[in-house]
C-alpha cells in the first residue's frame, strides 16, 4: 500500500484566524504537528496542504514539503482530496494541522490500521474522562457500533441518560485514513451534506453518501486547538511533556 500523509492547513479559521501559525512554547503549530507525524513516517510521505503563502513559507523555511490547494475547500478533507489529485498515493492519511500534540505511537497505529483495511475510511477516537470535556462544544463525541463503525458524531454531548447525566463518552481524534475512491466521492459534492453543515463535522459527510467509517482507538494525548482556550491547554500540556522528559 502507497500511502501519503497530509496535514491540511488553513489560514482563515473562522474561529481562531492564522490557527496554523499560533506560536506554541516557540513554535508555529503547524511545524510541531508535522514533527509529530515524522516521528511514524518517512519526511517525503508527509505534506503541509496550504491555500496561505504565509503558511507555504514557513513550512518551506522548516525544509516541509507543501502543496498550494484552492481557496475554495470547505474543509479539511476536500483539501486532502485536491491533493490526492496530485500526487500517487493508495491511502491518503490526514492528520490535522491544529493537533500539535498528536501521539506518534496513534500514527502508526492508523497506518498499520489503513494496510490492513485499505479499502475503509478509519477515523481515530478516545475516552472521555472528565465532564467539562463532554460538556464541550468544540469536541466532536463519537457513538458507534459494537463492531467499531461509527454510527454518529456530534458536538452535543452524546451518549447521555435520559436525565442528561455523563456516564461513558468517546471524542474524536482528528486523524484519518481515506481510500482514493472515499475521497473522489467526498469530493463531489459541491456543499457540504445537511447533517454536516449543521454540526460542521466533515466525517458526517461520508455517513451521509453512504459510506461506512470504522474508528480506531488511540491514546488521549491529542488536543485539538480551536479556541484562545485550547492554545493555553496545548501549552500547558507541552510544557509538562518537556518537563518529564
Amino acid at each position: 500500500m502507497r500511502y501519503a500523509i497530509i496535514i491540511p492547513a488553513r489560514h482563515a479559521s473562522s474561529r481562531l484566524p492564522g490557527k496554523p501559525l499560533i506560536d506554541l512554547c516557540g513554535m508555529p503549530m503547524i511545524i510541531r504537528t508535522y514533527r509529530q507525524c515524522v516521528q511514524s513516517a518517512p519526511a517525503e510521505q508527509v505534506f503541509v496542504a496550504t491555500d496561505s503563502e504565509g503558511i507555504r513559507r514557513t513550512c518551506e523555511q522548516a525544509g516541509i514539503r507543501t502543496i498550494m490547494t484552492s481557496s475554495h475547500c470547505l474543509t479539511g478533507t476536500d483539501r486532502v482530496a485536491e491533493v490526492a489529485g496530485q500526487i500517487e498515493a493508495d491511502t491518503f492519511i490526514n492528520v490535522q494541522g491544529d493537533e500539535p500534540l498528536f501521539n506518534p505511537a496513534d500514527l502508526r497505529l492508523l497506518i498499520e490500521a489503513a494496510q490492513a483495511s485499505p479499502n475503509s475510511i478509519i477515523n481515530g477516537y478516545c475516552a472521555i474522562s472528565d465532564e467539562d470535556t463532554f460538556r464541550n462544544t468544540s469536541i466532536p463525541k463519537v457513538v458507534f457500533r459494537p463492531d467499531g463503525r461509527l454510527l454518529y458524531m456530534s458536538r452535543a454531548s452524546i451518549p447521555t441518560t435520559k436525565l442528561g447525566a455523563f456516564r461513558n463518552a468517546w471524542r474524536q481524534v482528528c486523524a484519518y485514513a481515506f481510500p482514493r475512491a472515499a475521497l473522489q466521492a467526498f469530493a463531489a459534492s459541491s456543499i457540504k451534506t445537511p447533517l454536516e453543515e449543521v454540526e460542521d463535522i466533515e466525517i458526517l459527510r461520508f455517513l451521509e453518501l453512504g459510506w461506512e467509517v470504522r474508528m480506531l482507538e488511540m491514546s488521549s494525548q491529542s488536543i485539538s486547538v480551536d479556541t484562545p482556550e485550547d492554545v493555553l491547554r496545548a501549552e500547558h500540556a507541552i510544557r509538562s511533556l518537556h518537563t518529564r522528559a
